[in-house]
């Protein structure tokens, strides 16, 4: 391919890693007929936008364990606010709510209804900052070391102040959902946290961009009866959303973004 633009040279090798296949800059410097400096400037820049990880010789797929809070702050942030306000819809006046961390439940920290004396409970650094600069909001911080890739704390300081808490509606961060498998995570830690949360909340809701019924993760936080509402794309596929509906789910359809 030789004479390819850079920014199309980029497109097909970010394609290849989002395909799960690593690169190696000398065989794609080759292909294209461009320097290797070409190359790892290429990688470079698509390393930046959390799209691979950069090794020696050329670059490696993003795993989704692997994703920074950091960087999942950026990504669809259209859809998640769209998610975010469906959400939002639902909370009423005095709840006590819990904002478990992720980057969806930060935009919802964003849009929280005003005026509805609310006191939100969190174990993300992004969110609580977020809450902090509302003056009619009331903020509670689950501390403890913070896990970078979580975005929060969930070793068991976190867990055990959160058993401690009686939550009215808890927002809790979907890593992967299937009508099978239920709500699972990537992080044996943060699935522990999630397990707690869920124990001492009357209602919980998620909000699940598509992406996240494609995903598997290793462990289990929670079948589907134990999540009352589901948020979901307005185009989320119909496929995905019967099983939850015949789980018993209650769906409620975002905007589009």
């Amino acid at each position: 391919m030789p004479d390819e633009p850079p920014l199309a040279r980029r497109d097909v090798i970010a394609s290849r890693l989002a395909h799960g296949h690593s690169v190696v800059a000398a065989a794609l410097a080759h292909e294209f007929a461009v320097s290797e400096d070409a190359i790892r400037r290429d990688l470079r820049a698509l390393a930046d936008e959390g799209l691979c990880r950069r090794v020696y010789g050329g670059a490696l797929p993003i795993s989704p364990a692997s994703v920074s809070m950091a960087t999942r702050t950026g990504m669809a942030r259209d859809r998640k606010l769209s998610l975010a306000r469906a959400a939002a819809s639902a909370i009423q006046p005095g709840e006590f709510l819990f904002l478990d961390s992720g980057s969806t439940n930060l935009a919802l920290a964003e849009v929280l209804p005003e005026d509805h004396e609310l006191t939100v409970a969190t174990n993300s650094v992004d969110i609580a900052a977020t809450v902090l600069r509302r003056q009619d909001l009331k903020l509670i911080l689950i501390g403890g070391p913070v896990d970078a890739l979580i975005g929060g704390c969930v070793d068991g300081a976190a867990v055990q102040s959160v058993s401690q808490l009686n939550i009215d509606r808890c927002f809790i961060g979907a890593c992967a959902l299937g009508a099978g498998a239920g709500l699972s995570d990537f992080h044996s830690s943060d699935a522990t946290f999630k397990r707690a949360l869920l124990g001492v909340s009357t209602h919980c809701c998620a909000l699940v961009t598509t992406d996240k019924f494609a995903k598997r993760a290793p462990y289990r936080v929670a079948p589907l009866t134990a999540i009352h509402t589901l948020v979901v794309e307005h185009d989320a596929p119909r496929h995905l959303l019967e099983p939850l509906i015949q789980a018993g789910v209650t769906l409620l359809q975002a905007e589009p973004a």
